[in-house]
């Protein structure tokens, strides 16, 4: 089993809330225009990104439902072959869905998920792998508002930025050891200190964060051999 001390102190559900929250202020707020704006997602405009959130809200439902394979066929006998082409399948389904009736369906929705995740706190739901833990799948839900609010460019009070990079610093480390155990990761202050078989270093936790994400650093010097690494896309 993964261990998951670097969770210690982190309220996996309130992140969900706050980046909720943050998200659905940028989603009823933004001039027309920005709907079509393109974002670090290769292909798809923030109008996309918003029919990707609540398409992975159909999936987080059957988590809770115990319907997860039931999901998977359906995909499947739609054409899906991988998570790229499912995820067009699910953008695709709510692309006709007037933008504001969307933004609203996906806010009632993602706050019902969190309030039910956080009421199995403690427990499992379904998932593609199996039973899996209900406050662990909070943490990777919260990783993915969190890094879909940066692909758009969705703007926030710099004081909350600090807070916001060290608890995503500590799911991160997480997420990659569950995908990637034989990679060592810890936490100095701010600071990531990584060993990946002959690679070793450390690096700021927002650059950190963004590599597990599978997104560019700021850092232009980290390198294609390190950010294969640290990814637990790849």
């Amino acid at each position: 089993m993964t261990d998951d001390r670097d969770l210690q102190g982190v309220d996996p559900y309130d992140a969900m809330d706050q980046e909720a929250e943050r998200l659905y202020r940028f989603f009823t707020t933004i001039d027309d225009a920005v709907w079509s704006r393109p974002t670090r997602c290769a292909g798809w405009d923030v109008r996309d990104l918003l029919g990707h959130l609540r398409a992975s809200e159909d999936y987080n439902r059957a988590s809770l439902d115990g319907r997860v394979q039931d999901l998977l066929v359906q995909f499947g006998e739609r054409g899906a072959t991988d998570l790229d082409s499912a995820n067009a399948l699910g953008i695709a389904d709510y692309a006709d869905v007037p933008t504001d009736a969307l933004a609203e369906d996906w806010h009632t929705v993602q706050a019902d998920t969190c309030k039910r995740l956080r009421e199995r706190d403690g427990g499992t739901i379904d998932s593609t792998v199996g039973e899996y833990s209900a406050r662990w799948q909070a943490c990777h839900l919260a990783a993915e508002l969190a890094t879909h609010a940066d692909d758009m460019a969705v703007p926030g009070p710099a004081n909350e930025e600090p807070a916001r990079t060290q608890w995503r610093a500590a799911m991160s480390r997480f997420m990659l050891k569950e995908v990637k155990p034989d990679v060592a990761v810890s936490s100095d202050g701010g600071t990531t200190t990584y060993r990946a078989g002959d690679l070793s270093g450390t690096m700021s936790d927002a650059d950190f964060v963004e590599l597990v994400m599978a997104r560019d650093p700021s850092d232009p010097t980290i390198g294609p051999d390190v950010r294969g690494a640290l990814s637990m896309m790849s």
